[in-house]
């Protein structure tokens, strides 16, 4: 079931719509959202790939092909990933 049929059905109301409600009706619901997404292959966009999921993923870019990515490669990722600041949504306070 969709929200647009839930809601024509009368399951739900339009007002209880919700980023909540919105996420428990993805495929993915039963996951946490990424936090870290690796595009491989030099490919600089995302394709409509997870875009509600990693809304606050941090996106690393690199142009080694993805069987081509050795410990090396995924150690520096994680160790660059570690350094971030991460603020989900937040604001940056001065």
């Amino acid at each position: 079931m969709s929200i647009i049929e839930d809601v024509e059905r009368g399951a739900l109301a339009k007002e209880d719509v919700s980023e909540k409600l919105i996420t428990s009706y993805l495929d993915t619901a039963k996951w946490e959202d990424p936090e870290l997404l690796i595009r491989t292959s030099g490919e600089r966009r995302l394709s409509n790939f997870l875009l509600w999921q990693i809304s606050y993923a941090e996106v690393h870019c690199t142009d080694v092909l993805w069987p081509d990515l050795t410990k090396r490669h995924w150690l520096m990722r994680f160790l660059n990933f570690q350094k971030r600041k991460r603020r989900a949504g937040g604001r940056w306070v001065i």
